[in-house]
């Protein structure tokens, strides 16, 4: 290589990484897509639309929320791990996202998208899942339920937002639990899952709190336990699993991502965004109202979490093993 070719490729070089530093100091200068990836009415979404409204006021750009449903999450997850790393497509998941890679593994297809695709930014929520039935239902406490479910093996059918999701996963764990046989019968996302609860079409699901408190609070849903350690402050009359004696813990959390190449610049700007929206009043009466409350984790703990969580779900979706 001669010495020009070598000043030409530095200096190039240089050049790039000045448009790239230039590009982040500007940024955003245009709106920011935030990609939930389930439809309207459930945790991610949920979550996703006070903390969207908040983090745009303080980046002064707007953020568009887009529902992009299908495959647990996997389909919208995929999109924005392939998407173009300049902070104008981010990512609210859930705690399916740590688990859809695995599952595919198990289910010996190419998985959708890789964990290392994606960049913490924030976690926003981390609620325990709560299992539901309707309120004219027969079933006034866990133990009527289960007992039911015993005496009755596949007669009870429960809804989740898609295979090994945050839905699914719980439920899988109850059953294993209690050596128990429930039909699972997966949707898009929470939200029609929910209303396939309310409508008839199936008899009880797990889900986070957000997903349901409005109907438990007018009567139409009914909780009967929850996935935690302790009574829940928006259902303190709810047992956990703990208390009943069946020995299971899940927690569904959110969080926001973006592609692992995004500039570093970019990556604090969201950062100090996500940070204030977990402060603003706004989005803390938002979360309040909806069940659930913020549980803020900045980019290094969450990474650390996210690796942790990982590990643990890929040992959960060995046991689980595949299913139908």
């Amino acid at each position: 290589m001669t010495h020009r070719s070598w000043i030409h490729i530095t200096l190039c070089a240089a050049l790039a990484c000045t448009g790239l530093s230039a590009l982040a100091q500007n940024y955003p200068t245009k709106p920011i897509t935030m990609v939930v990836p389930f439809p309207p009415g459930g945790v991610a979404d949920t979550v996703g639309r006070p903390v969207a409204e908040a983090m745009s006021r303080h980046l002064k750009q707007s953020i568009v929320v887009e529902n992009k449903g299908g495959a647990g999450g996997g389909i919208g997850m995929a999109q924005v791990a392939k998407s173009k790393g300049d902070g104008y497509t981010v990512l609210m998941s859930l705690s399916s996202l740590v688990v859809l890679p695995e599952a595919d593994k198990i289910l010996q297809r190419t998985p959708m998208f890789q964990v290392n695709q994606l960049k913490p930014i924030a976690r926003f929520t981390a609620d325990p899942t709560v299992l539901v039935v309707r309120s004219d239902s027969p079933w006034k406490t866990y133990a009527e339920f289960m007992a039911y479910v015993k005496s009755n093996p596949g007669k009870i059918s429960f809804g989740s937002s898609g295979n090994y999701g945050t839905m699914h996963v719980p439920m899988e764990q109850l059953k294993a639990a209690t050596s128990t046989f429930m039909l699972h019968v997966p949707y898009t996302g929470a939200g029609p899952a929910v209303l396939s609860l309310l409508g008839g079409q199936i008899e009880a699901l797990s889900t986070g709190p957000a997903s349901v408190k409005q109907h438990i609070a007018s009567g139409r849903l009914r909780a009967l336990a929850h996935w935690g350690d302790a009574r829940l402050a928006s259902l303190p009359t709810v047992p956990s699993f703990k208390e009943l004696g069946v020995p299971i813990q899940y927690s569904q959390w959110s969080g926001m991502f973006v592609p692992a190449d995004t500039p570093p610049a970019v990556v604090d700007s969201l950062r100090q965004a996500a940070k204030f929206a977990a402060q603003d009043p706004r989005a803390v009466a938002a979360l309040t109202a909806a069940g659930t409350s913020f549980m803020y984790q900045d980019a290094p703990e969450f990474e650390r979490f996210v690796q942790a969580d990982a590990k643990e779900m890929s040992a959960l979706v060995t046991r689980i093993g595949k299913v139908d």
